[in-house]
């Protein structure tokens, strides 16, 4: 087995700018407090979640779907169920240009979007969690450049 920790790493210091999809305004939610860590390490995190859109969380505006986001985004982490991949990474490759990494949460995986993704050259990190890997992978206090 290959050792995903240089992509990881790798990953985490180029990306700046952060689409959660399935964000939640519930702190109790692993999209929440997930995001809440990633802010708090200096990413900026813009929520997508219909029922939330026009409010704001993290300092920044809930967007409905990932085509109303009009800056650029380095990631997508995605926080819906398994059935709902597929048109999640689909959307993100079609609205996002630039779009370097699919991030796909604990306990999510998707060959085929995971290869849809591939094949556009954007990084695709399946089963994993930021807020697990990184206090793994970089010194305490460490925050994105």
């Amino acid at each position: 087995m290959t050792d995903p920790d240089p992509t990881l790493r790798a990953v985490l210091e180029r990306t700046r700018t952060i689409a959660c999809v399935g964000a939640s305004a519930n702190p109790t939610r692993p999209s929440h407090y997930v995001s809440r860590f990633l802010v708090d390490r200096g990413y900026r995190v813009i929520g997508v979640n219909p029922g939330l859109a026009g409010q704001t969380l993290f300092g920044e505006t809930v967007v409905a779907s990932l085509s109303d986001i009009t800056d650029p985004v380095d990631m997508v982490d995605i926080f819906r169920r398994s059935e709902e991949i597929p048109a999640t990474v689909a959307a993100a490759l079609a609205h996002l240009p630039g779009l370097g990494t699919i991030w796909m949460q604990l306990g999510l995986a998707n060959a085929e979007a995971a290869a849809l993704a591939r094949a556009q050259g954007v990084d695709v990190i399946e089963n994993r969690c930021p807020m697990i890997d990184i206090p793994r992978l970089f010194p305490p206090g460490w925050r994105v450049a």
